[in-house]
C-alpha cells in the first residue's frame, strides 16, 4: 500500500457518550466502511520546547499553528515504521506532512543527535530540519495513546470519521516501543469524534448527527493533556 504523506483537510471534532456512541456508529456503518485497520491503538510522541511555546501558542487560538510528533500505529518493533510528522493549522485548514522511518533509525537519531539523510521526501525531511534548528530545545514532552476506529464514505473515500476513546497520556517513560499505558486524559470523556473533509458534509451525515443529538466540541489531546496534568508542574518549575 503506498503510503500517503502530505495531508490537506478540515477537522472537525465531536464528543459522543458511551450510549450515543453504539447506535449512531450502527448508523453510519449503513453508508460507511471500517478502513483495513479496523480497531487499533495510535501512540503519537509530542514534542515541545522547554516552556511549552508550541501548545502555548496553540491555545491562543491563532491563526498559524503547528506541532511536531512522532506518530505509530500500534506499539512498534525495532523494523515497524514510524512517522515523523508536522502538522499545521491554518485558517481552520489542516496540513499534515510526514515521513516514514523505521523505529531502529529513529531510536539511533535519538541516540546520536544526527538527523537521517534518507528520509524522502527531501523537502518534508528539511522542513523537520529547519524545525529543530529553530528550537534548539525540542525534545519529547508527553506521549499520548488512544484505540481508534477509522470509517471511510463508499462513495467518497477523503471522508472519514474516527472514534478515539481510552484516550491516555504518559510523562516519562516516553519510549514508544515500551507500549501504550499510561493514565485517562479526560475520564468523563467518553468517545471523541473527528470529521476529516474539503467539502461539505453529505446530507445524510448530517441527518445523522441530528437524529443522535451529536454536537461539535473542542478537545486537543495534547491541549487537553496540558492544561490538566503539565501545566501545573511546569508553571511551578518555572517559579522555582
Amino acid at each position: 500500500m503506498k503510503l500517503k504523506k502530505v495531508f490537506q483537510r478540515k477537522e472537525t471534532k465531536y464528543l459522543l457518550s458511551s450510549e450515543q456512541f453504539q447506535p449512531f456508529l450502527g448508523a453510519l456503518q449503513q453508508r460507511m466502511k471500517v478502513d483495513e485497520y479496523g480497531q487499533h491503538t495510535i501512540l503519537s510522541l509530542y514534542y515541545d520546547t522547554d516552556d511549552f511555546r508550541f501548545i502555548r501558542h496553540s491555545m491562543d487560538k491563532p491563526k498559524y499553528k503547528e506541532k511536531f510528533r512522532i506518530r505509530s500505529y500500534g506499539v512498534p518493533s525495532q523494523d515497524s515504521l514510524v512517522f515523523l510528522e508536522i502538522k499545521k493549522k491554518v485558517n481552520g485548514i489542516v496540513y499534515k506532512r510526514r515521513v516514514p522511518l523505521s523505529y531502529s533509525d529513529y531510536q539511533s537519531w535519538i541516540r546520536s543527535g544526527e538527523f537521517p539523510t534518507t528520509i524522502q521526501p527531501l523537502q518534508i525531511a528539511a522542513e523537520i530540519r529547519w524545525l529543530f534548528k529553530q528550537n534548539h530545545d525540542l525534545s519529547p514532552r508527553v506521549l499520548i495513546a488512544y484505540d481508534r476506529l477509522s470509517l471511510f464514505a463508499s462513495e467518497d473515500s477523503e471522508f472519514r470519521v474516527t472514534f478515539d476513546q481510552n484516550i491516555r497520556y504518559r510523562e516519562n517513560n516516553l519510549t514508544l516501543s515500551e507500549g501504550s499505558y499510561g493514565q485517562l486524559i479526560a475520564p468523563e470523556i467518553g468517545v471523541l469524534m473527528e470529521v476529516k473533509a474539503m467539502g461539505a458534509y453529505p446530507l445524510w451525515f448530517v441527518e445523522q448527527l441530528n437524529q443522535y443529538g451529536v454536537r461539535k466540541a473542542s478537545f486537543s489531546k495534547y491541549a487537553q493533556t496540558y492544561q490538566r496534568h503539565l501545566f501545573k508542574k511546569e508553571d511551578i518549575q518555572n517559579v522555582i
